[in-house]
């Protein structure tokens, strides 16, 4: 039998991982950012970019209401958020395909240590300013003649991969 959302026997959790979206603008991706972070326990969001639409009206057909449940700010700026991350000890672990990028299976977790896991623009990826204080960048083995697959569904599994360890 099926059960329902408040009959599901999930341990609540929060990680210290937060999710760094650089330059992520289209609102069905962040809506369904928030729904993922907040399944996945994630303690914060930060959305890099100017003038991110975080409309909740027009997130919340993705979010399902997450967006009011999961600790999200916005940096303006690139070199105010590679501040941030380093001036607070975060393990910095960009997921992108880069020519010294390791699989995701591989990713090291330090203990007790922060981690800010890095997600790219929808065109663009992860700026070269961000990989430059990336103390790991990962990437998701793909096996098909595509060689990058959605900002969300790759989040997903990143998180998953995390979370498990």
């Amino acid at each position: 039998m099926q059960l329902t959302h408040e009959e599901n026997q999930f341990e609540r959790k929060t990680f210290p991982i937060t999710l760094v979206c650089d330059h992520i603008y289209f609102q069905q991706n962040i809506g369904s950012l928030f729904r993922i972070s907040e399944a996945f326990g994630v303690e914060n969001i930060i959305f890099l970019g100017k003038d991110i639409p975080l409309t909740p009206r027009k997130i919340n057909k993705t979010s399902r209401s997450t967006h009011l449940h999961v600790a999200h700010t916005i940096i303006e700026e690139t070199a105010d958020l590679a501040d941030y991350l380093l001036q607070n000890n975060f393990e910095v672990i960009a997921l992108e395909i880069t020519s010294n990028s390791k699989p995701l299976k591989e990713v090291v977790l330090p203990d007790n240590q922060k981690i800010a896991l890095l997600i790219g623009s929808e065109i663009n990826g992860i700026s070269e300013e961000l990989l430059k204080i990336s103390d790991q960048i990962v990437h998701i083995n793909m096996f098909g003649k595509n060689s990058s697959m959605n900002v969300v569904q790759a989040a997903s599994i990143a998180l998953y991969e995390i979370t498990s360890f």
